[in-house]
């Protein structure tokens, strides 16, 4: 017997499960990231996302009722790799200079992961002909991006000058 043909639609939905396994991961690691960082404008910029990512996983699961699909989380081992490289900095970096220039590089990466994601659900969802899906996933791209931005500049205005400044004094 021979076996159905993976289309663009079933990879779709593969992917749109695997994000949003991320989702729920980074929800989880959110508040360790802001209970860790030292600068209060990083806490406050890990509670803002938080709060905005309970927001992107109730458009994905908008995304799967479009498809018709009850929404399902897939193992996403990409973002367990960045999520633990995350975990590894609070870790090896509790206390230190450097803590809040690794935790916001490594929120960038959970950043880029997801802009990648969103911006091919979002292409895909337009091949497939479905407008609506079209709309929330652009919504979280946005969203990812306006974040990422965010992140270098507080990188830059704070967290790495801070990282720096025991090499200096």
């Amino acid at each position: 017997m021979a076996k159905k043909p993976k289309l663009l639609a079933d990879l779709f939905h593969d992917t749109l499960k695997d994000v949003y396994f991320a989702e729920k991961k980074i929800l989880a690691t959110l508040p360790k990231m802001a209970k860790a960082a030292q600068s209060k404008e990083l806490k406050a910029a890990f509670l803002k996302h938080q709060k905005e990512t309970v927001g992107q996983i109730k458009r994905l699961e908008g995304v799967f009722k479009i498809l018709g699909k009850k929404p399902t989380a897939k193992k996403c081992e990409a973002i367990m790799g960045i999520t633990k490289e995350g975990a590894e900095i609070m870790t090896e970096y509790k206390g230190m200079p450097a803590l809040d220039a690794g935790l916001a590089a490594a929120a960038q990466a959970v950043e880029h992961y997801e802009i990648s994601r969103y911006g091919t659900l979002a292409t895909w969802a337009k091949e497939l002909g479905m407008p609506e899906a079209v709309s929330l996933l652009d919504a979280t791209l946005k969203e990812e991006k306006a974040t990422d931005v965010a992140l270098t500049a507080l990188a830059k205005s704070v967290v790495n000058v801070e990282a720096e400044q025991d090499l200096q004094g």
